[in-house]
């Protein structure tokens, strides 16, 4: 199971969809080109998921064995359950994630010990969710916020 988040701009009329290819990769969810997908699966054909335009949002995904350490660099209800606490835009994002990465980043040492024993997540990837997840907001400070967990 994982958290998903996503970040979407009110569009005019009905965006453009692609297909686009999925996959799992420490712990969460990548999206990868055509190319990458036959490199690594010779001779199989992926499954294909129809996407709007990526330019009109965006979206990620973690899995929730991160929540612990998320919640321990002071962001866990900004990324699990914004709705809970009032979060209805990106830019109300900006500051809180800038404070969380920034306390992740403080003492590296204390989170890897948080890692999960099965494998599945850890800090380098939380670490990247939330400064990725960060650059998107500030990208897209109007954009409005949505989780599925």
């Amino acid at each position: 199971m994982s958290l998903d988040v996503y970040l979407s701009m009110p569009t005019e009329g009905n965006a453009e969809s692609r297909s686009a290819i999925f996959v799992r990769e420490d712990g969460r969810t990548v999206e990868i080109t055509r190319e990458e997908w036959d490199q690594r699966y010779p001779g199989r054909e992926p499954v294909t998921v129809e996407v709007g335009a990526r330019s009109d949002g965006y979206s990620a995904n973690i899995t929730h064995n991160m929540d612990a350490m998320a919640d321990a660099a002071g962001i866990y209800k900004h990324l699990w359950r914004p709705d809970e606490i009032g979060i209805t835009t990106a830019s109300q994002l900006v500051e809180p994630l800038k404070d969380g990465l920034a306390v992740l980043q403080s003492d590296p040492a204390k989170f890897k010990a948080s890692n999960p024993s099965n494998g599945w997540g850890d800090y380098d990837g939380l670490v990247r969710f939330v400064a990725d997840y960060l650059a998107a907001c500030i990208r897209m400070p109007n954009a409005e916020v949505s989780v599925s967990r």
